[in-house]
């Protein structure tokens, strides 16, 4: 056996290696721009400077209670600034931020609090009944070994205050008091191993328990980085927190900004109306959201927008494959979207449909197409394909060829948390198995074609629950498509399409509008039948 030697046999060293992570962001922004904006909510502003001690007032107060490594603590809470000051007070602390998705049922939070073993519990003060009832959930289940966590109560100056009395009354501390028992100059410390947990986030459990993703600082620190040179965001961007932080750590952008020395834009409530006044108020360059956002963004009525934009806004968009008629509408708008695609396992986005110079000479429509497949690897991920799921041989890049999308690198978690048997499976030969039914393009770009669970098998033939949606979008009327299987006594199953027609649309004859929107639907079907070219002569 041969044994490779490098050139040299020098060692790590406390000069020449420490373990990467996201925190140092913070404390160099507080050095580079103490006095610009870092946080801005409604009335409350906060610059760099400030934000540093806050969040070392947090890891130091949690730290007196005994918080730290091995801990978790989980929030609870919309975009606000105490949210964005966990995800670097908490593993300032070592501890292991889990923001809770504040959508989620009482029984359901209760699961992610227990199976997390939250030590601590940050709760915005409207969500306080929900932490209630999932704590008491919680208690009966497991009767008298409960321990209360310690209950942190975060006000906010638009909500009713008496459920801000009532929580105090049940024995929450109030967040600002809870930090003016935090040293401002706390001396944090790194994590020894870039490979400790920064974050823990759960996945829906629709068909079973929701599982607990868990995610480490080295790829938190490569994530951040990578996901500013993918979108050419620069040093003081001002970014709008349309997507919640709660979602995959806000696609890690809460340490993104931190490096970029930018301004936070926190939204309590996402509507068009509140979106296009940041971009008038604020000076936003950037943010981020669903394809659902964006739809309802270009079809806001002229009293909730403010056109044209005073600048070019940059949008990122994923969690759904975006219909080309949407991306469309938003360059129409003024808005350049890119488009990305990843999940909750692989830190948020972590391919994007990366925009060659050649394609704007193309019309338009053809551009929104293009700009709709889900396109190459981030620079942070190192492994990105489209296999066979039988042998995982890669499939041809045909753009027809359906297959699984696989990842691998340092943008992938760690595993699900005390799940070793959904981690055997999700890692399975050495990739990380993403669920997603997608192609590969002969350029290389892979295009999302479904999930796994939802493509729709019709007398034996596969059809894209996707390729139904967008084409149904592009029917003057409709706002709104979901396509799912519907149960069909002769073909098995055939697409049932759940429509939300635009506003202003005249309702007056929906049969009509049915009849419409479903020769749409026969349009797409007769291209999967040609494509599926002659049924051959019977040699019986």
């Amino acid at each position: 056996m041969v044994v490779e030697r490098d050139i040299d046999d020098l060692p790590k060293n406390a000069a020449n290696y420490t373990s990467l992570t996201p925190l140092w962001f913070l404390e160099r922004a507080a050095l580079v721009h103490p006095h610009r904006n870092s946080v801005v909510h409604e009335s409350v502003r906060y610059t760099w400077l400030q934000t540093y001690h806050r969040c070392r007032r947090l890891a130091s107060a949690l730290s007196h209670r005994s918080v730290g490594f091995g801990s978790t603590v989980a929030v609870i809470a919309l975009n606000i600034p105490a949210m964005y000051e966990a995800h670097f007070g908490v593993p300032m602390a070592g501890a292991v931020i889990n923001p809770v998705n504040i959508r989620l049922n009482a029984p359901t939070v209760a699961f992610l609090l227990e199976h997390s073993s939250s030590a601590v519990i940050m709760v915005d003060q409207e969500f306080f009944p929900l932490a209630e009832e999932a704590l008491q959930i919680w208690a009966d289940k497991t009767k008298g070994s409960f321990q209360l966590p310690l209950l942190i109560v975060i006000a906010d100056e638009s909500c009713d205050p008496m459920s801000l009395k009532h929580a105090l009354g049940k024995g929450a501390i109030e967040y600002e008091k809870f930090l003016e028992s935090g040293d401002p100059e706390f001396a944090w410390k790194p994590p020894q191993d870039e490979w400790h947990s920064i974050a823990l986030g759960y996945t829906s459990g629709t068909t079973a328990s929701p599982k607990g993703v868990v995610l480490h600082h080295r790829g938190a620190y490569l994530m951040s980085l990578s996901s500013a040179l993918i979108w050419g965001m620069n040093e003081g961007a001002v970014y709008l927190w349309t997507l919640p932080m709660f979602h995959c750590n806000g696609w890690c952008y809460p340490w993104t900004l931190a490096a970029l020395c930018g301004t936070n834009i926190c939204l309590r409530q996402v509507t068009p109306k509140a979106v296009y006044s940041a971009i008038a108020n604020h000076g936003v360059t950037h943010f981020c959201a669903a394809p659902v956002v964006l739809n309802t963004i270009v079809n806001a009525s002229p009293n909730e927008t403010i056109l044209p934009l005073p600048r070019v806004v940059h949008v990122m968009t994923a969690g759904a494959a975006p219909p080309p008629s949407v991306l469309h509408a938003m360059s129409q708008h003024g808005f350049r979207v890119t488009h990305t695609y990843g999940l909750s396992e692989t830190y948020g986005p972590s391919t994007v449909c990366a925009w060659k110079p050649e394609w704007d000479a193309l019309p338009q429509e053809t551009q929104a197409r293009l700009n709709a497949r889900q396109g190459v690897r981030y620079i942070g991920l190192e492994g990105l394909d489209v296999v066979n799921t039988q042998n995982m041989n890669p499939v041809p890049p045909d753009g027809t060829t359906v297959g699984e999308i696989v990842m691998r690198g340092n943008v992938v978690m760690k595993g699900y948390l005390k799940n070793p048997k959904a981690n055997s499976e999700t890692f399975a030969n050495g990739w990380f198995h993403s669920g997603d039914l997608g192609v590969k393009h002969p350029d290389g770009y892979i295009e999302i074609k479904d999930r796994s669970k939802d493509i729709i098998i019709s007398g034996g033939e596969n059809i894209s629950s996707v390729e139904v949606e967008n084409m149904v979008y592009t029917h003057p009327a409709v706002l709104e498509v979901s396509v799912v299987a519907r149960p069909d006594e002769r073909w098995g199953e055939s697409p049932c399409a759940f429509v939300t027609l635009k506003p202003g649309v005249d309702k007056s004859n929906e049969q009509r509008l049915a009849e419409d929107i479903n020769e749409v639907q026969k349009h797409m079907l007769r291209a999967k039948a040609k494509e599926m070219g002659p049924i051959k002569k019977s040699r019986l």
